[in-house]
């Protein structure tokens, strides 16, 4: 059996430890926000927190996180982060089919947790993991800079 922290709730599961954590959360729990790009963890569209820190889905075995705390986009949704990057996306039009932006929201909060006040340079970097076919790079990192400026203080990550 693997107990871990799956956005604020202790959860059980006996599946395989084989099993990829990504299939795990929307298989089993049903939190589809997190996406399937590339399956490789080159894409980004699967990020969740593990252990506060911004990890591919799609490359965790779950038998690695037991005991663990697991944040999705769907915890995140909970969040005053969220609300300032949620605007800020819609302000600067960083949204447009809205596959990658689960884990460009991921990353942003990643990001702005550990630098609340990033150059352009250091947004660019923060995301360079995530893949957006649609919208084009320069709306998020104008999201970004956006969400930085609202939600000054309010980025540590607990």
């Amino acid at each position: 059996m693997i107990k871990f922290t799956l956005n604020g709730r202790t959860v059980e599961t006996d599946v395989p430890a084989n099993v990829r954590l990504l299939d795990l959360i929307r298989d089993k729990f049903n939190l589809i926000g997190t996406k399937e790009g590339c399956g490789e963890g080159e894409c980004g569209a699967c990020s969740v927190f593990v252990n506060n820190l911004l990890q591919n889905s799609c490359l965790i075995p779950i038998g690695s996180i037991d005991g663990a705390d697991i944040q999705t986009i769907e915890g995140v949704m909970e969040t005053e982060q969220f609300k300032i990057l949620d605007e800020s996306y819609s302000i600067a039009g960083g949204v447009q089919c809205g596959y990658c932006i689960p884990g460009m929201v991921m990353a942003s909060a990643a990001l702005l947790s550990k630098n609340p006040h990033p150059s352009e340079a250091e947004i660019r970097e923060g995301i360079s993991g995530n893949l957006c076919r649609c919208t084009g790079y320069n709306m998020i990192v104008d999201a970004i800079n956006l969400a930085a400026k609202k939600g000054d203080g309010l980025w540590q990550r607990k």
